[in-house]
């Protein structure tokens, strides 16, 4: 008998852990929350973060504090995030590295899928491909018939191995059955005079990064490579202009721990959604070039399985590696 009822209060504590989230949910939040920012300050990722945790603190009634964690493209921080109690009490900001990794890294302390679920996509941004004033071209076309006529002559920077913009590089060339040798950098920084200088002979970056030197007629523009042309420059089209089907965005979204109650994820990605609706918000936004999503959680998570698979077979045929 005393073994039975051992075994009863076993059950019974562990019904009640396995239930204690949903029980706090209708008092969430009741205590201050953490946005883990999983890069160092000063970055695009930093900047939303900060920009968004002062209205979200408005409309969900707690502090929301930013702290960061870099590391291991991202690795770190996120990892932090899947460890953490999923109360909803701790958010990660994750970036297109979150997608990337899982076929990038062969040592990933957590599994993206299974220890992880998403709150909402908070926005994208466009990468835009520039050429060298040197080169003389102005088209996607120009390009793709230049390297097919000569497989050795063109290359193209990027902010580093593995990188969103790398990647974006290699679907290109697997897209229009090209080659162009990769030329990493350790930031985008160092590039921007290679590629002005003739050096190497395009770039992948961030428009809203690139859109200065596009200006100034220092870069020559090609193609954003979002689904759809952005509304800073109309007349640029996109790579999918000229192959059907390509697309390669920045996103910005967050995460909490894959046990976190639907009920919380739901009430924070509608928080989320309402702060980017702000006419502040939306007009900072699009000085920063991005546009908002505001997604429901299970559409973030859609999303995040279906480029884990896009992405795989990219770094699968291209052998990219993280530096």
């Amino acid at each position: 008998m005393k073994l039975w009822a051992k075994l009863l209060a076993a059950c019974t504590l562990g019904m009640a852990a396995a239930g204690a989230p949903a029980v706090h949910a209708a008092d969430f939040p009741n205590r201050p929350i953490t946005l883990v920012v999983p890069n160092s300050p000063g970055g695009a990722v930093d900047i939303l973060a900060r920009l968004l945790s002062e209205k979200l603190q408005q409309k969900l009634g707690q502090p929301v504090v930013v702290i960061y964690k870099p590391g291991a493209g991202t690795v770190v921080g996120t990892d932090f995030v899947a460890r953490s109690q999923p109360d909803g009490h701790t958010l990660g900001m994750v970036v297109t590295s979150h997608v990337i990794n899982p076929s990038l890294r062969s040592d990933m302390p957590y599994d993206t899928l299974k220890d992880l679920a998403g709150v909402t996509q908070l926005v994208s941004s466009q990468i835009v491909i520039t050429a060298s004033p040197s080169l003389g071209v102005k088209t996607l076309q120009e390009i793709i018939d230049i390297a097919k006529k000569d497989p050795t002559r063109l290359s193209y920077a990027s902010p580093g191995s593995g990188s969103s913009m790398h990647l974006a590089g290699e679907l290109l060339k697997g897209m229009a059955g090209i080659e162009m040798m990769h030329v990493p950098f350790k930031g985008a920084g160092p590039a921007y005079p290679e590629v002005m200088a003739g050096r190497v002979h395009l770039l992948i970056d961030p428009l809203f990064s690139s859109l200065p030197y596009i200006q100034s007629g220092r870069l020559v523009p090609i193609a954003v490579t979002g689904s759809q042309r952005d509304p800073s420059v109309p007349d640029l089209p996109t790579v999918a202009e000229t192959l059907p089907g390509f697309e390669v965005q920045s996103i910005f979204g967050v995460v909490v721990p894959s046990a976190t109650p639907m009920e919380i994820r739901e009430q924070l990605s509608k928080a989320f959604a309402e702060v980017l609706q702000m006419p502040d918000i939306r007009e900072r936004l699009d000085q920063l070039g991005m546009r908002p999503v505001g997604s429901s959680p299970q559409e973030f998570d859609d999303f995040i399985q279906r480029e884990i698979v896009k992405w795989a077979e990219v770094v699968k045929r291209s052998g990219a590696t993280n530096d």
